[in-house]
């Protein structure tokens, strides 16, 4: 999965926190059973004194050790047994004095052999990364569960010939199952399209945070504020969060672009939308573009380029009906 830096940093600050928090809990309680048992303290001692004469025994040359270290190894034996009866005597588990990570995967180092983020550092990541998607979206409220179909008519369209909410109760499948089934690299894309008020910030931020649940890295933003970053990253502007903004944007698992159209259309905004559309269908990184245009004036606005992709390897979901918002406020 490929978390952007920042999301990983701030969640491998909360992993070693934790893990220091948990050695230090681990030394307490080991202190604690020394106190009403010293022999405890003494046998630790010698069980690691032991040890690093076994090893000495292993490492000498010219010398056959094996006899040395089958002593010693007795000994190791002797006084583990030792150890284990006394545990029981205090009512304690044989291993009570053993220290255990809170991952037994990884030991808690976070990684698995090969370099592969162990799964539960994955799960700091998710945490870290639907902090940040909640910046801009309202996770809690704005779920599949909470997304109601009573604000769309059932009346039927005679010139599409299904009613409102014929299709957005597609449209809600169809988003529910890409969220629920989403697999990096094989999941395609998505374009929401319709009207303001009709549920597309809703369903991108379901979707965003069913996918971040799966552990995937997502990454939501505003077609304006994408396009910002690039320009910062081209010209070599400094703001506040340019750390790796361009690189998440091009290589998180599931981008979700919203607004797109409402941004001023220059050439540089061309160039860059060309650019993360084209990169991500070439790595086969799932994209959402939400936006109030129809797909005939997304090809008239931009570059028949950009819409040949876009129509090509995005599945069109329609948005329309009445604008919930003012039906609310009604």
């Amino acid at each position: 999965m490929a978390y952007d830096g920042k999301i990983l940093r701030r969640a491998q600050e909360k992993y070693e926190e934790d893990r220091s928090r948990h050695e230090q809990e681990m030394d307490r309680r080991r202190e604690a059973i020394f106190r009403r048992q010293p022999r405890l303290r003494d046998i630790d001692r010698e069980l690691k004194a032991t040890m690093a004469k076994i090893i000495r025994s292993a490492l000498t040359r010219g010398t056959d050790p094996s006899a040395a270290i089958a002593v010693l190894r007795d000994e190791n034996l002797s006084l583990q047994r030792e150890r284990s009866a006394l545990l029981r005597a205090m009512g304690l588990p044989e291993d009570a004095l053993e220290e255990k990570p809170l991952c037994p995967l990884c030991g808690d180092s976070g990684y698995r052999p090969g370099g592969e983020v162990c799964r539960c550092l994955r799960e700091y990541c998710a945490r870290e990364q639907k902090k940040e998607l909640s910046r801009l979206l309202d996770l809690a409220g704005q779920s599949f569960e909470s997304f109601s179909l009573d604000w769309y008519s059932e009346e039927e369209r005679p010139e599409l010939g299904i009613s409102d909410r014929e299709n957005m109760d597609r449209t809600l499948r169809t988003c529910r199952r890409f969220a629920e089934e989403f697999t990096p690299g094989k999941s395609g894309n998505l374009l929401l399209f319709g009207a303001p008020g009709l549920g597309k910030t809703h369903l991108s931020a379901a979707m965003a945070r069913e996918v971040s649940d799966r552990g995937c890295s997502v990454v939501y933003d505003t077609a304006g504020h994408v396009f910002s970053c690039f320009e910062a990253e081209k010209f070599g502007r400094e703001t506040e969060d340019r750390d790796g903004s361009v690189e998440r944007i091009l290589r998180c698992d599931l981008l979700i672009l919203d607004d797109l159209g409402t941004e001023m259309t220059t050439s540089f905004v061309l160039s860059a939308l060309y650019q993360i559309v084209n990169t991500r269908l070439l790595e086969r990184r799932s994209t959402i573009i939400s936006t109030n245009l129809r797909p005939d004036q997304i090809a008239q606005r931009y570059s028949p380029q950009i819409a040949s992709r876009i129509e090509g390897e995005y599945k069109g979901l329609p948005f329309f009906g009445k604008d919930i918002r003012i039906q609310k406020r009604g």
